[in-house]
């Protein structure tokens, strides 16, 4: 087993249950590849554990192969002979037999791929919980699913388990530090730039950094994973899409690439896709969000500290974004192995910048305290667009915080391997000159860079905070 970092919170909360004299249901939510299985698998340590997974939901897979499956996977953790069901009451019965009074950890890994094609799947899970685990007071029974919709609807929202979920996880990525940790595990070797800028195309998510290559420079991992015809992340895409939204998936991509081009209303999504005016767009904007790739994020009025109408969607995702911004374009030549040279990339750094200011915000608890805010102090946070409006002109704001003492913490991003000039000074000046600030509101402007930062700019003292993210590696 490879080496666990991180989620250091989530195991507590996990083993904190081991105080408790009944049985324990956990249902744990996150992205694809985020790690859910692995957190439940370092957490069962020193258990009986007994894991159980679906299969992918193509077309042609049915009820009966899925049990068929599950009943595979009985006779290899239980050394049965092979068998079959036909009723899911029967495949929960033969584990029941081979229960015993030992702490035990069961999980149902993908459960909405293992339940979805049977519609009696979810009702006799129930009566199997409240008939028979229920008697097993050192028993963790986990679901785990990256269709958190289905979850959502089927276990957490459900009156069949109303009442009956111990602890409900919601699986991030892992944070910068922790990807820089796991690629150093693993024993990668890279300065801080490299560093970020694996991490600019696979964000936190634990699978993608463990196939980086130690034996390897970083750029022709990059080439492998991304540029060849057989490269994981050249393949992942359609993969996330067919896997997790099945026969709906060609309308949750065209969101995506919707998104790609910038933050969007829910009004400019549907203008741009041309898409019918009605609640299923709101749903699958939902789906997206709960399923981890895309961040609902309200505007404000500064002046009565009121959350906006509408709200921006922002696809949050690294590596989807990568995809979408470079690997999308190349493919003909991508699947003639015909991709050489990844310096042809045009603004490739400029990319990389758009990508790093997106992982920041993914971890913004690391820019609060080198900033030197609480979050009880937070009125409001977020990418701050301003609207042309009368005589005012619109501004885009990185990043910024309003506190509860009128202060506006105005962050601009940074990510360049040339010197960062006194132009950015300059760059600064102009957006907050734009912005429309409620009287009596101080503005402290924040620089937050990824390079060198030119002399003049700190002798310029304009900025209330000048923070190298490179110290964000913990190193």
């Amino acid at each position: 087993m490879s080496s666990f970092i991180g989620r250091k919170r989530e195991l507590e909360k996990i083993k904190s249950l081991d105080a408790l004299s009944f049985a324990k249901l956990v249902v744990i939510k996150g992205r694809r590849r985020v790690g859910k299985s692995r957190l439940i698998e370092e957490a069962a340590k020193n258990k009986i554990f007994l894991d159980f997974s679906g299969l992918p939901p193509v077309e042609t897979i049915t009820d009966q192969d899925q049990r068929d499956n599950f009943a595979k996977q009985i006779a290899q953790h239980f050394g049965l002979p092979p068998f079959s069901f036909e009723d899911w009451s029967d495949g929960f019965a033969h584990i029941t037999r081979h229960l015993n009074q030992e702490p035990t950890v069961l999980l149902l890994d993908e459960i909405s791929w293992i339940g979805s094609k049977d519609r009696t799947f979810v009702p006799k899970l129930k009566v199997w919980w409240d008939l028979f685990l229920r008697n097993y007071p050192n028993l963790i029974l986990v679901f785990c699913s990256s269709i958190s919709t289905w979850i959502e609807n089927n276990i957490i929202n459900s009156t069949a388990f109303f009442g009956r979920i111990t602890l409900q996880l919601d699986l991030e990525e892992l944070s910068i530090r922790e990807s820089r940790e796991l690629l150093e595990s693993s024993g990668v070797k890279a300065s801080s730039y490299d560093i970020f800028k694996i991490l600019s195309i696979t964000g936190g998510i634990p699978w993608y950094l463990k196939h980086i290559n130690p034996q390897k420079t970083v750029d022709n991992n990059i080439k492998e994973l991304c540029f060849e015809k057989e490269g994981l992340l050249v393949n992942e895409f359609n993969r996330i899409f067919t896997d997790l939204f099945g026969k709906s998936g060609e309308i949750y991509k065209r969101i995506i690439e919707s998104l790609s081009k910038g933050m969007k209303t829910r009004a400019e999504i549907l203008h741009d896709l041309q898409y019918p005016s009605s609640g299923y767009l709101s749903h699958h904007l939902e789906s997206l969000r709960i399923s981890g790739f895309v961040a609902k994020q309200y505007q404000w009025s500064l002046k009565t500290e009121k959350l906006g109408r509408q709200s921006l969607y922002r696809l949050s995702d690294n590596y989807l974004r990568f995809y979408l911004k470079y690997i999308a374009p190349n493919l003909p030549k991508i699947m003639q192995n015909s991709f050489e040279d990844m310096g042809r990339l045009q603004g490739f750094e400029s990319m990389m910048g758009y990508q790093v200011e997106n992982l920041l915000l993914n971890n913004r608890s690391l820019l609060l305290e080198a900033i030197g805010i609480r979050p009880e102090d937070i009125v409001a946070d977020n990418p701050y667009i301003q609207r042309p409006f009368d005589e005012h002109r619109g501004c885009q704001i990185d990043y910024m915080i309003q506190t509860n003492t009128h202060n506006l913490y105005v962050c601009e991003f940074k990510c360049r391997r040339k010197e960062i000039t006194l132009e950015v000074v300059d760059q600064m000046k102009e957006k907050i000159r734009r912005l429309s600030k409620p009287k009596g509101f101080g503005v402290a402007p924040v620089l937050m860079h990824l390079g060198d930062v030119a002399d003049a700019v700190y002798d310029s003292k304009y900025f209330y905070r000048v923070i190298d993210i490179e110290n964000f590696l913990g190193r």
